[in-house]
């Protein structure tokens, strides 16, 4: 077993379960064990690659789409590039590049927690200013904010009905395994009316990070005016089941494993 799902053992042997939304913010971000915290994931040697790792073309359109929206709002300076996970920093790299073109050159700012990850985005993007959060990024001038796949990395919640009403998902560790399982705290009251009366086994999942972080963005563009592009997946109306699942060496796998 890894250092990290011996840290993660140990966490629920000694106060129970874990939520899934804590356990997945434990493995993934963890400040010294993390999944992004210890690796470049992407590419053919990695577990998984992106749209800009697969073609210059992508992050180009973006760069052009950031110039157009800059240029018909009067080309106001200073401004600011905001990537959130900016990966390698490929996509920057070729948005920066065609946008420059268009005499768009703004500050450039990367939301990066990777030591990993962050010497390789200052090779490819050697301007850039690394920030922990949005709450570091300067409250002056326009932000062009982009974040391609970032919000489907974020931890999601999970509720799931029982034979005994809606309760949280957590996971624990069984038998030499992670596995999920139901929490004892009865959750009917944080099911939308509409949905309360789903059949036992559904589940509700909502990804609380991913709309604190949209409210913020919101704050800002409200604030300093500018534009944000997200880019992800998933439906356009809110659907029951999970959308949990992990790949390993681009193949998928037990996201608890």
């Amino acid at each position: 077993m890894s250092a990290l799902g011996a840290h993660l053992r140990d966490l629920i042997v000694q106060d129970g379960p874990l939520t899934l939304e804590r356990f997945m913010a434990l493995a993934l971000g963890h400040p010294t064990m993390g999944y992004y915290i210890t690796r470049d994931p992407f590419g053919p040697g990695g577990d998984f690659t992106t749209a800009p790792e697969i073609s210059q073309m992508f992050g180009e359109l973006v760069g052009l789409f950031l110039a157009d929206i800059w240029i018909r709002a009067g080309r106001e300076e200073p401004v600011h590039y905001v990537e959130l996970g900016p990966g390698r920093g490929t996509l920057a790299r070729d948005a920066l590049a065609a946008a420059k073109r268009y005499g768009l050159d703004p500050k450039v700012h990367f939301v990066e927690t990777s030591t990993t990850l962050k010497d390789i985005q200052l090779g490819l993007v050697p301007q850039a200013m690394w920030h922990d959060d949005l709450s570091t990024i300067p409250p002056y001038g326009p932000v062009l904010i982009v974040a391609n796949e970032f919000l489907d990395a974020l931890p999601v919640r999970q509720l799931v009905q029982t034979a005994d009403g809606w309760r949280e998902r957590m996971v624990d560790f069984q038998q030499g395994c992670f596995v999920p399982v139901s929490g004892q705290m009865p959750m009917d009251a944080a099911v939308p009316p509409a949905r309360a009366s789903a059949g036992e086994g559904t589940i509700i999942e909502t990804c609380p990070g991913a709309a604190a972080t949209v409210y913020e963005v919101a704050g800002r563009l409200a604030e300093q005016g500018g534009a944000a592009l997200f880019i992800d997946y998933g439906h356009d109306t809110p659907r029951d089941g999970s959308t949990l699942q992990a790949v390993r060496a681009h193949r998928k796998v037990d996201p608890f494993s």
